[in-house]
């Protein structure tokens, strides 16, 4: 493959990947103003998120399948014609019945092309600094793509929130048009071997688990957040945007680094201290929920959130796939993301509930829960060889 047609390649499978990172985080500014144009409780709100997490989980499962009988490119190029057309949908529908539904199938859309898109790389891109390049942009992409979804969302939620869900169609589409040409036709004759039980490789499993609390407890947190911060604190959508900017910033400057650090201290080390700085932050804001002022509130308890995922996010996806063999590192990766998926979106409704029922504190005692639990599982890994990058 040519240079040019492999620069191309790079940017649809960046540019998808940046799409679904932005689907979390647009929609996460945009829910109050949602559930004030729609009538909806916070708890049937948050089904635009956990519905889009849960239709990403539930095809993981089967994407693998789906790619082995109709072809690697069939597959992407259709997830992405789908994904373009459910945007759109998502403008003129009404109801909160149509919109989870959209959300649902955008997620499961995601799930098709995020997966596959590390694979068509490790394909198209010759092992060595090419290959190493390739996915340090693509795995930046991911990161950058929740500030990006943040401060677009900042921007259009008060006024056109309807925007929120539309504007991912003409990127979705000039993406599509790029990958008619950079995607390798031969792929449509290689898809990936089916998944086989990898629930006796440890060091997935331990990486699984505590990525499911992170996740679910970090969307957990941050929405509860928005709705504190617009409904109670009376802040902007933008506002909202600006103060949550430090639970996603931090990432995208680390990512380049993540390397670097693995191969010093090892995947076991940075995994438990992911998962300590989290669960201290939850302690942090369990102890004072009204989260005024902003500087002592929720700001202290983001940053160590986020100090967490700084740490954990590469080294837990190193430790899924690096003890796996290679065979199987496909079907580990699909296993991975899954629970990744399914933290947040059985997480988001419990705590959501909660928050209603009962008050923030509840609320955040499971949060604080899930947390602990991430880091038991965390801890049983350190007694094992470090996995290393070489």
């Amino acid at each position: 493959m040519v240079n040019a047609r492999r620069a191309a390649l790079l940017f649809v499978l960046s540019g998808n990947m940046l799409l679904d990172a932005i689907e979390v985080s647009v929609v996460l500014i945009a829910l109050p103003t949602i559930a004030s144009r729609l009538g909806l409780s916070p708890w049937q709100a948050q089904w635009l998120m956990s519905g889009f997490a849960l239709g990403f989980a539930a095809l993981l499962v089967a994407g693998p399948r789906l790619s082995a009988r109709l072809g690697r490119r069939r597959t992407y190029l259709g997830a992405m014609v789908v994904f373009g057309l459910a945007s759109l949908a998502a403008g003129v529908v009404g109801g909160l019945a149509a919109l989870v539904a959209i959300r649902v199938v955008k997620g499961a859309c995601a799930a098709l092309t995020a997966p596959a898109g590390l694979a068509i790389i490790n394909d198209a891109f010759p092992e060595g600094p090419r290959r190493r390049r390739a996915v340090s942009v693509y795995a930046f992409s991911g990161a950058t793509g929740f500030t990006a979804g943040l401060l677009f969302a900042g921007l259009v939620a008060a006024d056109h929130w309807r925007w929120t869900f539309m504007f991912p169609a003409p990127v979705a589409l000039v993406l599509l048009a790029y990958g008619f040409y950079a995607l390798p036709p031969d792929l449509d004759d290689e898809g990936p071997r089916l998944p086989r039980p990898l629930v006796r490789h440890r060091p997935l499993v331990r990486a699984a688990l505590v990525a499911a609390s992170l996740n679910g407890d970090y969307q957990s947190l941050l929405v509860l957040m928005t709705f504190q911060a617009q409904d109670v604190l009376g802040w902007s959508p933008w506002l909202t945007a600006l103060a949550l900017l430090p639970a996603c910033v931090p990432l995208v400057v680390a990512v380049p680094f993540a390397g670097r650090l693995i191969a010093r201290y090892g995947t076991g080390r940075l995994v438990a201290l992911g998962a300590v700085l989290p669960l201290l932050g939850y302690l942090y804001y369990l102890a004072a929920p009204h989260g005024r002022p902003y500087a002592l509130g929720m700001l202290p308890a983001i940053l160590l959130v986020e100090a967490g995922f700084c740490c954990a996010f590469a080294a837990l996806n190193v430790q899924a796939t690096l003890s796996v063999p290679a065979t199987d590192r496909g079907p580990a990766v699909s296993l991975y993301q899954t629970c990744v998926q399914l933290g947040a979106g059985l997480l988001l409704p419990l705590t959501v509930g909660l928050n209603e029922i009962h008050g923030p504190r509840a609320a955040l005692a499971l949060i604080v829960t899930v947390a602990a639990a991430g880091l038991a599982a965390a801890i049983t890994g350190l007694p094992v060889r470090q996995a290393r990058l070489t």
